[in-house]
């Protein structure tokens, strides 16, 4: 990883780094680290959404548009160390694929998929690789505590938040928000349209659905805060990923762990309340 500016933010330090991926990508990032630490301070590897934002990707960590305040910022004033990096076809990314410069947003997007298929990956995974490798690179900052580091996001974010825990040990705690998707659920409420070509993966629903997935995360700390409005969640499948989740905590004696909040009339959106639960 490279170190490519480091600005005095006030109560924090701001760095951007980048780092190449080994796929014929560059990944470019900011990490957030608070001044007045005493010792190392955890972490929190911070996702964004997708909304159709291309040209935001990891500026939502300085953003309040979709958020009752801004991310970034405002853990960072709480003492954590906060990560965020552009995911493939966001932020600087746009326009970085393989259909070239003048290929961007939702088009961008369509070829990086293409081209992902062709070489034998998903969009999807890739864009959870580079997740990956960001926290390979957070963990080894000497600022933060490997042992406490948290994930976070809306909608994309929250998938990826998810998946992530799913995949790798190392993350402690997550909140998902707006977004908890059962696959075979958005099917049957003819949900396609409400999640981009980066979301599919092929031959997962010959195996196993959401829950399986979201079970690969007990016996450690997560919290899901959807909607019953969302289109992109329909909420039985939220219903039937709880009651097949929970019983693996339980398995765990760790039923307090596995926590998710359902709000009634709330469709896809990041309430203050929502927010409170989150920090």
């Amino acid at each position: 990883a490279q170190t490519l500016s480091r600005e005095d933010r006030g109560e924090y330090w701001l760095e951007k780094f980048q780092f190449d991926n080994g796929a014929g990508a560059t990944v470019p990032g900011y990490l957030l680290l608070p001044k007045h630490a005493s010792g190392k301070s955890p972490g929190i590897l911070y996702c964004h959404w997708h909304g159709g934002q291309y040209d935001s990707g990891k500026e939502e960590i300085f953003k309040s548009e979709h958020t009752p305040e801004v991310p970034g910022p405002t853990l960072a004033k709480r003492g954590y160390a906060v990560l965020g990096i552009d995911a493939y076809c966001f932020g600087e990314r746009n326009g970085q694929g393989p259909g070239g410069p003048l290929e961007k947003g939702g088009a961008g997007e369509m070829t990086a998929s293409k081209f992902q298929l062709w070489a034998g990956r998903t969009l999807w995974g890739m864009i959870v690789r580079d997740d990956l490798m960001a926290l390979d690179y957070f963990l080894s900052r000497p600022e933060v505590d490997a042992q406490r580091v948290g994930v976070t996001g809306i909608s994309m974010g929250a998938t990826r938040s998810w998946w992530l825990m799913a995949l790798d040990e190392r993350i402690k705690a997550g909140v998902a928000v707006a977004c908890l998707t059962r696959y075979q659920d958005l099917i049957k409420h003819e949900g396609f349209k409400y999640h981009g070509i980066y979301y599919f993966v092929p031959g997962m629903l010959n195996h196993f659905d959401t829950e399986a997935v979201v079970a690969l995360i007990a016996p450690r700390a997560v919290l899901f805060l959807t909607g019953d409005k969302d289109s992109g969640s329909p909420v039985d499948g939220i219903r039937t990923i709880e009651a097949k989740v929970r019983p693996v905590y339980q398995l765990f004696g760790q039923d307090q762990k596995f926590q998710s909040v359902i709000y009634p009339g709330v469709g896809h959106e990041y309430l203050p309340d929502m927010w409170q639960r989150m920090l």
